[in-house]
């Protein structure tokens, strides 16, 4: 009796330890095909793309989008942006957007900067569109402030939304306006574009005799 005991416990432990490897395949499996959807659809917005542009860059892929929903767009940076960089026109509505292209969340400048470009171009609204997320200070600034954010994942959704034959190309835009060369005020030698815990900056080509570096 004993015996019969001791075989059906192992017996169970045995099924136990069988359900779970076949829960945790099962798991496993469908986390891989979650992944899978996530990288293409990432492939299909191009925001890999645009993690690698300049702020530019950045600015003139923005014009180009919107003015692809619509829009009537303005460039500001060549005669001074007065806190937008963008300013873009629909149905009679006026709005100023600031255009941040960061390698990690925007802080509250962004969405003062945006606020206060208001006034200045007499416009009905201001947005903040970024390739990153937002800090808690700078979404609740924007609350108080009726400042639009749009993330990442808003930004990806306005691609992907978007007929692939009128959708604007990043390489295309990256191409069509080479990145500029930055020079190390120190050494002299071209800067490079590098990652670090904190993310992305320029550091100099001439490192480690020239340990110079400048925020991206």
């Amino acid at each position: 009796m004993l015996a019969g005991w001791v075989g059906y416990q192992t017996y169970s432990i045995l099924m136990a330890g069988l359900t779970l490897l076949l829960v945790m395949g099962v798991a496993l499996v469908i986390i891989y095909f979650i992944n899978q959807k996530k990288e293409e659809r990432l492939k299909q917005s191009g925001i890999r793309d645009i993690d690698q542009m300049d702020g530019r860059q950045f600015e003139h892929y923005l014009g180009l989008l919107f003015n692809s929903h619509g829009y009537k767009v303005e460039v500001t940076r060549a005669a001074g942006d007065y806190g937008a960089d963008l300013v873009i026109q629909k149905d009679g509505k006026k709005i100023v957007v600031q255009a941040k292209r960061y390698s990690k969340n925007v802080g509250i400048d962004a969405v003062q900067q945006a606020q206060a470009s208001i006034a200045h171009y007499k416009a009905h609204e201001a947005w903040v569109v970024s390739n990153r997320d937002y800090t808690e200070a700078a979404r609740n600034l924007a609350s108080s402030n009726s400042v639009r954010l749009i993330s990442r994942e808003m930004l990806i959704e306005m691609m992907l939304k978007m007929n692939p034959a009128s959708k604007p190309d990043p390489k295309q835009v990256i191409t069509q306006l080479p990145q500029k060369k930055i020079q190390c005020e120190r050494c002299g030698n071209e800067m490079t574009r590098r990652k670090g815990s904190k993310g992305e900056f320029f550091g100099c080509s001439n490192y480690p005799k020239c340990r110079n570096t400048k925020a991206v």
